[in-house]
């Protein structure tokens, strides 16, 4: 098996294994860490067909997590895929009005975070251990609402460990914010900012580039480390899900290997569709990624025009997870697309960072061809979440309904009826207030709990268990900050 290094997007030479670079987080020079090739299958998609979800992820990730062991890794996927899960098979399909939707919510906090952060944690203890790394590992994170809670859910109470959360105190749904204020752990602290999660984004990638507070950090003991997307420990885990959906549609006969199938993905962050595009780069047969955002279309007018532009309005919308300007996994697609080279994504994210805009070569353009970006708005979203429901008695929550849209128009637009996947993102439950009204404006006169219950009786879904557990859950975690007072929080948990 080939040795995969890991390196920087924006020009820092050195060369990381996979378990240092998932330990650093983020590189050096501020650039996200890339692999020095994607890898091909080495299995065909008739064997991974025969496997469980467990074994699978095993196959597809030995190939990119080379420094890890057989029974490392194993022993990692062992820990992450096991009864956290509601449903045997960690990532269901279900079909509703002629699209597969991918479940990626059956883990610990219902949303697909859980597929990724429940194993980081152990990769991220094993790589410690791996590397003599002596130090303990302060985990930060920015969340728009999910990345959070999984996080958190991750690495509580885990040794060696501590994990600080920032996210928008006004951007997040109810149930997303109780999940994580009520957060156990003794090693955890959540800290609502004044601002946005692009603010919140920032502030955590300022604080990741600060040398002398790493110095200062590294003479007490600690050490940063990162469980935001742009970790490369959880870009991996993702790529197994949609590798797993093809070959269950091809076990249930729907397909026949080397069918090509579509994928549709809600995005924000662009780390959960750039996983798709590396799984079509490791060999599955992927027609279109399509690219679904909301209100806030940085997306969709980055495909559309080549330039990326994040001088607009935020909308606070009712997918918050999608409520981002600064997708920071782009970055990686954007070195792929311009052939590896550093020097030229590294100039492309410092125009970025000082205009608030870029834009790329029509040869660079050409390297979207892979890519459809559409978008819905508020009103659509809440109208594909009622007519999912009514055609099929199939809920929906809010971003998988955008993708939904998109999907539709893609598929009237184009006249591509090939097999279409939907990355589903999170359970009805994280957003029950915005679904049930949806389905019927009369639900809004209820409390959120009433509505949950509501839910249960028209979807035939019990209750998650994350649910009930936030029902009477006293609040720990209260404290709120400017962006600028993000480090001074951080040093007074830290002590």
């Amino acid at each position: 098996m080939k040795e995969i290094s890991y390196s920087s997007t924006r020009g820092d030479k050195e060369k990381y294994s996979a378990s240092m670079a998932i330990l650093k987080g983020l590189a050096s020079d501020g650039g996200l860490f890339v692999p020095s090739e994607i890898p091909a299958l080495d299995k065909s998609l008739a064997e991974l067909s025969e496997m469980d979800y467990q074994g699978l992820a095993y196959e597809v990730m030995k190939l990119f997590l080379t420094d890890y062991t057989e029974d490392e890794l194993k022993k990692c996927i062992a820990a992450a895929y096991d009864s956290k899960f509601d449903t045997e098979e960690i990532a269901p399909l279900a079909e509703a009005e002629g699209s597969y939707y991918l479940e990626l919510f059956h883990g610990a906090t219902i949303a697909f975070k859980d597929m990724a952060l429940s194993l980081l944690p152990h990769l991220m203890t094993t790589a410690a251990k791996k590397n003599g790394l002596d130090k303990e590992i302060v985990i930060l994170t920015a969340t728009s609402g999910d990345t959070g809670k999984a996080a958190l859910a991750g690495f509580a109470d885990v040794p060696g460990t501590r994990i600080v959360v920032f996210y928008p105190k006004s951007g997040v749904s109810p149930i997303q914010e109780k999940q994580m204020v009520t957060q156990k752990g003794a090693n955890t602290k959540v800290i609502g900012i004044h601002g946005n999660f692009d603010d919140a984004q920032t502030g955590v990638k300022k604080i990741f580039s600060d040398k002398e507070f790493a110095a200062e950090l590294d003479a007490k003991g600690f050490v940063f480390s990162s469980a935001n997307s742009i970790n490369i420990g959880r870009l991996v885990p993702q790529i197994c899900y949609y590798i797993y959906a093809y070959t269950r549609l091809m076990k249930e006969e729907r397909i026949k290997e080397g069918d090509k199938i579509n994928i549709c993905v809600p995005t924000g962050n662009f780390g959960n569709i750039l996983a798709a595009f590396y799984a079509k780069n490791m060999g599955l047969p992927v027609g279109k990624l399509i690219c679904a955002s909301n209100t806030n279309k940085v997306l969709f007018d980055f495909f559309e025009s080549g330039t990326y532009d994040r001088n607009r309005e935020f909308h606070v919308t009712s997918s918050p997870s999608m409520d981002i300007l600064i997708s920071s996994n782009l970055e990686r697609l954007i070195y792929f697309i311009a052939g590896g080279d550093a020097a030229r994504c590294g100039e492309l994210m410092s125009e970025l960072s000082g205009d608030g805009k870029y834009s790329i070569t029509d040869s660079e353009k050409a390297g979207l061809k892979d890519f459809y970006g559409g978008f819905a708005d508020e009103a659509q979203t809440a109208e594909q979440i009622a007519k999912i429901y009514k055609a099929s008695g199939y809920v929906i929550d809010t971003h998988t309904a955008v993708a939904s849209y998109v999907c539709d128009e893609y598929k009237k637009s184009t006249g591509d009826n090939a097999p279409v996947v939907i990355a589903s993102t999170a359970s009805p439950y994280k957003f029950t207030r915005s679904v049930m009204n949806a389905i019927d404006p009369e639900y809004d006169k209820k409390t959120d709990f009433e509505l949950i219950d509501d839910l249960a009786k028209i979807s035939n879904v019990p209750i998650p268990q994350a649910i009930e557990d936030i029902r009477s859950a006293p609040v720990l975690h209260k404290t709120e900050c400017d962006v600028d007072k993000m480090k001074d929080v951080i040093k007074d948990f830290l002590k």
